[in-house]
């Protein structure tokens, strides 16, 4: 049966034509491969001598003999240079195939098929190339056929799946992949041999025969032609990148991981609050690590203990019941919002196994896999329930400068990948990071509430009275997040039934500045019992907070050799007076004493802000003191302004707090104020809590001091005041004066006393002092009464000796009275005593040890 071959056959790839002789040695017939061949037409062929139309010249003599041979009878097959006519006179050669033939008429003739050996050679060629790829690559080959079943594949293909390679002839795809990979293959395989267009890196999973581990494959597929250009199949080279999916994987795993740390250094510990702390860890964890966590701080450091009950060492072991307690503060579930915020396996008692809620106090078994992370250090595995969710879970304890301040369990639950050895790193670099977070907040919290507790307690308790003054003070802390400030405020009580008034401002936060501020608040009330003046407290305050952070106190070098000349400091001296200036102390402050008699309030100002005033019927208004330097600077002197205030008149000193923020410029704030200041008239209890909530005093930036004081002067009718000529008589005058006063006050049972010490007082200015003198009786929570005179010697207490006539009286005025003293003034001195006001109860009389101890 005849049948045509079909495309892509050998014919297609090599040259071969045919021709005839005839009995003459003429060609005879000429076929039309044989044109193609030799580039000459059957007409220019037929009739024409093959020799001489053909071979080189040189070579025709042995042509025509070899043409004789063959018309002879002979056979013969050889190499025949040839020359091409139709490629520029170019020589080629043929291999020939001569079989002896007859005509019709019995004659001799020739049969002649020639091969190109050019096309012969590059046939062998391309054959063993291709039986190199097959035979000698490193990587998988195949040939699919147009049924996409296999046609040829190479032994490194049939080293991966098993067998010899002529064993995988025949087989599909579906013997090699799982299903879901397979139809995936089978639609490519279809659309290259559909388009022609080629596919690179496929990438294919699947199992080798005989094995569970799961391989990726990268697979090329491009279409193959025949010589004709015919589709024949499909070629595919194959290549295992398991290693590289794998290194691709751990490479995406450690990326992943690099992300979550910078993600935990930018989010965890943006606060110094415990439990927010937490939460920013199971932010982070869930659901970048995780699908679930939860983390429990212990009990003792959130109560504020001293000693973490997690510390490693003998004096904080556990107790043999189970750990030591713990609060459950925080959970997170990427999983579901009604999952328990807990894990399974962790070994926590309570009803019916259920896990802690949050914000519960519970204890971890001994023998848990929680307590023993707890007490090693180290990460544990906890395992998981086979009827729950969770696949796997890891107890990390979060330590902190070698102490366990808690532990945290993260999650993963069935179906996601379990965790791994750098997983187990990553957890616990986590929680590492959070330990140290809640550690430090912990350790600033304990500074705070003890700074706190330090400032409160050198501040006056409750609203603190004072003469012709009615006072109402506030202190409000910054947030938890800043720290304590050094801001004060004082109250004094001054001889006279004035008072001091004092607000100030350390520089800095913490327990320093609680610290530095106690102390100078100290030398506040020292330097105030002076009876200074306003700008020499200031400046004596300026030397004490100079002293405060440089324990050389600014000694200079003195010159050597008795010159006196200042010498250049040491190196070592500049180091250490350069330390000692990182430790000064600056503070802002404004001291003011007010005397109710004159209603006048002296101020001096160290770069504090200005007092404000607000006077029945007028707009507040800032009171123009100059500011001075800020304590702690030294070199300028203080001026002191004195301002005489209306009945009712409301004065208020503060802070920066009160009206600067980082919101609130300080002109805003200060205007602001004042337009608070300038409102309806109310009590002082509700004024203070008026300013307070109308300005923006919520901020929490800075500690807030505020000191409101309503003036009310003595009324005359409370205030005696003589002045007498310096003269003898003058004692008995004042006896007199001082008598008839009390009794118009109704102080009948203070009228021996005040006359005895008054007599003592004005016969001391008589003798001691200079000038006329000046008598004052002054009635308010108490009596007081002051001698002036224009000298300048102070008096001093003294013990008399037993032949001492006089020296007795200072004694006497110190037994006999509630307070004495004295202070000078711009023109002289002042000498005064101070008695309480009878409550009805009998006067204590003196012992007779008193009495005796003046003589």
């Amino acid at each position: 049966m005849w049948q045509s071959s079909p495309p892509g056959s050998i014919y297609d790839y090599i040259r071969v034509a045919s021709f005839s002789i005839g009995p003459d040695g003429l060609i005879e017939q000429w076929s039309s491969r044989a044109a193609g061949l030799f580039g000459m037409s059957s007409t220019e062929a037929i009739g024409r001598d093959p020799v001489e139309a053909f071979m080189p010249a040189e070579l025709r003599s042995g042509g025509h003999r070899r043409v004789g041979e063959i018309l002879d009878g002979k056979e013969w097959t050889g190499l025949v240079p040839f020359r091409m006519p139709g490629e520029g006179g170019a020589h080629g050669v043929a291999e020939v195939y001569v079989m002896p033939s007859l005509t019709g008429r019995g004659e001799r003739a020739a049969l002649c098929i020639v091969v190109d050996v050019r096309a012969l050679r590059s046939i062998e060629t391309d054959l063993a190339a291709s039986q190199a790829i097959f035979g000698q690559s490193p990587f998988g080959f195949v040939l699919f056929g147009m049924d996409f079943a296999v046609v040829r594949a190479n032994q490194r293909f049939a080293t991966v799946f098993g067998g010899a390679a002529d064993d995988h002839r025949g087989r599909t795809v579906e013997d090699y992949l799982p299903r879901a990979e397979a139809d995936r293959l089978s639609a490519t395989l279809k659309r290259v041999l559909e388009t022609g267009e080629s596919v690179t890196d496929l990438q294919l999973v699947g199992t080798t025969p005989g094995g569970t581990e799961r391989r990726h494959w990268s697979m090329n597929l491009y279409r193959v032609h025949s010589g004709a250009g015919r589709p024949v199949g499909i070629a595919g080279l194959a290549t295992d990148v398991t290693r590289r999916h794998i290194a691709a994987r751990e490479a995406a795993s450690a990326r992943r991981n690099l992300a979550l740390l910078n993600e935990a250094s930018a989010r965890i510990g943006n606060s110094l609050d415990l439990e927010t702390t937490a939460r920013e860890l199971l932010d982070v964890a869930v659901p970048g690590f995780c699908d679930l966590a939860t983390v429990d701080l212990y009990q003792g450091l959130l109560t504020g203990e001293e000693a973490a009950p997690g510390s490693w060492g003998p004096a904080h072991r556990e107790p043999a019941g189970g750990s030591a307690e713990l609060r459950r503060v925080a959970h997170a579930s990427a999983v579901s919002d009604a999952l328990p915020p807990a894990v399974a396996g962790s070994g926590t008692p309570g009803p019916d196994d259920l896990p802690p809620a949050l914000g519960s106090v519970h204890r971890f078994p001994f023998g848990s896999p929680c307590a023993m992370a707890l007490r090693s250090g180290r990460v544990e595995d906890v395992p998981g329930d086979e009827m729950g969710f969770v696949q796997s879970t890891l107890a990390v304890p979060m330590v902190a400068h070698d102490t366990v301040v808690g532990l945290v369990q993260f999650s993963r639950t069935k179906g996601s990948e379990p965790f791994g050895e750098r997983d187990r790193a990553l957890a616990t670099e986590l929680a590492a990071r959070a330990a140290v977070c809640i550690d430090n907040a912990r350790l600033y919290r304990r500074e705070h509430e003890r700074a706190l507790i330090l400032q409160r307690s050198l501040l006056p308790p409750g609203d603190p009275e004072a003469a012709g003054l009615d006072i109402a003070c506030r202190y409000l802390p910054g947030n938890t997040a800043t720290e304590v400030g050094g801001d004060w405020f004082d109250v004094i009580e001054l001889p006279g039934h004035r008072t001091a008034l004092v607000v100030g401002d350390v520089m800095g936060r913490g327990l320093r500045a609680a610290v530095a501020m106690g102390e100078l608040r100290t030398a506040v009330r020292t330097l105030a019992l002076l009876d200074l003046e306003p700008a020499e407290v200031l400046s004596a305050l300026d030397e004490v907070a100079r002293g405060l952070g440089s324990p050389g106190g600014g000694e200079r070098s003195e010159g050597l050799g008795g010159s006196g000349g200042a010498q250049w400091p040491s190196r070592a001296a500049q180091k250490s007076r350069e330390a000692d200036l990182s430790e000064v102390y600056l503070a802002t402050c404004v001291y003011a004493v007010y005397d109710p008699v004159t209603r006048r309030c002296t101020f001096a100002n160290a770069g504090h802000l200005p007092p404000a005033v607000v006077e029945p019927g007028r707009p507040a208004r800032l009171i123009d003191v100059p500011p001075g330097m800020p304590l702690g600077v030294g070199g300028e002197p203080f001026e002191e302004v004195e301002v005489e205030f209306a009945e009712n008149a409301l004065l208020t000193l503060y802070t920066d707090g009160l009206v600067e923020s980082r919101d609130q410029p300080l002109d805003e704030g200060l205007d602001a104020l004042r337009a608070v200041l300038t409102g309806p008239q109310m009590e002082l209890e509700d004024a203070c809590d008026h300013v307070l909530s109308t300005l923006d005093t919520r901020h929490g930036e800075d500690d807030i001091a505020l000191l409101m004081a309503r003036i009310q002067g003595l009324p005359g009718e409370a205030v005696g005041d003589w002045t007498l000529p310096r003269e003898p008589r003058s004692v008995g005058r004042a006896r007199e004066l001082a008598r008839t006063q009390l009794v118009a006050w109704d102080l009948d049972d203070l009228v021996d006393t005040t006359e005895l010490l008054v007599s003592e007082l004005v016969t001391n200015a008589l003798r001691y002092g200079e000038g006329e003198i000046r008598l004052r009786l002054l009635r308010d929570r108490t009596l007081v009464c002051e001698v002036w005179d224009a000298g300048l010697v102070q008096p001093r207490r003294r013990r008399a000796r037993d032949t001492d006539e006089g020296g007795r009286g200072l004694q006497l005025v110190g037994l006999l009275s509630a307070a004495w003293g004295s202070r000078r003034t711009p023109r002289g001195k002042t000498v005064w005593f101070e008695l309480a006001l009878p409550d009805g109860a009998p006067a204590a009389e003196l012992s007779v040890e008193q009495l005796l101890s003046m003589y």
